[in-house]
């Protein structure tokens, strides 16, 4: 039996992250409420199997709801930075990320979270796919990405493919159609970058010093060092001098 692929999806509040994995799903599984109330890099994960047999697991992931970072949001972030990848390590690892925007204009926020979750969390080693959601109203979906993938790479917003679709599945008419041709759509995508000869990416050598020392540039204000080592001892499991050294490079970071 083939391994489950794991899916990271991401998005901030409003994006349509629980209606996309409905929509991929093909029943309601995902409850659609906000993440404000929990903390960035939280994570809820569902089972989904595709018709053919491919089974995933997506681990639906709370993002940045603003461009910049508290210093206790950093700190939480942190701890369920390490827990969520060391539960994708037990499974295989990171096989696709899912960033979901709403169709319009590229924000900070937007920018952030792809940073916080493609360069910072997955050090650019995981595939990822744009699923714009919103688009019942465009003529044809895919207009949509053309207008727009020149902007959105002149933001530095790449992605190795692109869903354009609507999850909203309470339209009616030919509204109803896109949502049909949406989860066709977004299944294709991911069968195509969720690739089952590749392995799933696990972190590397230093992965979590180096997250924590690039996420730092999100944080407003400077970390104290001893509330670093605190969460790095106490939910990281890492010994007291290792979190020392760490805590010290990310305030000499901060620094220079």
């Amino acid at each position: 039996m083939a391994p489950t692929r794991n899916i990271v999806i991401f998005g901030e509040t409003g994006a349509g992250k629980s209606s996309v994995i409905n929509l991929m799903a093909g029943q309601q599984i995902a409850h659609i409420s906000p993440d404000s109330h929990r903390c960035t890099l939280h994570w809820t994960e569902y089972p989904i199997t595709f018709e053919n047999g491919t089974r995933y697991k997506v681990f639906d992931t709370v993002g940045l709801e603003e461009p910049r970072l508290q210093t206790q949001d950093y700190l939480t972030a942190i701890s369920n930075a390490y827990g969520l990848i060391n539960t994708l390590k037990e499974r295989g690892g990171v096989d696709l990320l899912l960033f979901c925007i709403r169709g319009g204009r590229v924000t900070a926020t937007m920018q952030s979270n792809y940073r916080l979750f493609f360069e910072f969390l997955c050090e650019e080693k995981v595939p990822l796919v744009l699923v714009i959601t919103n688009l019942e109203r465009e003529t044809k979906m895919e207009d949509w990405y053309t207008r727009n993938v020149g902007n959105l790479e002149k933001q530095n917003i790449r992605s190795a493919g692109h869903a354009c679709i609507t999850a909203a599945n309470l339209l009616d008419g030919r509204h109803k159609d896109k949502y049909e041709e949406s989860r066709g759509i977004l299944r294709r995508v991911v069968e195509t970058h969720c690739n089952a000869s590749m392995e799933g990416w696990t972190g590397g050598q230093g992965w979590l010093s180096s997250f924590i020392g690039k996420l730092v540039e999100f944080v407003v204000g400077r970390p104290k060092k001893s509330d670093i080592i605190g969460i790095l001892t106490k939910r990281c499991g890492m010994t007291k001098e290792v979190a020392r050294q760490v805590a010290q490079h990310i305030r000499d970071e901060v620094q220079s």
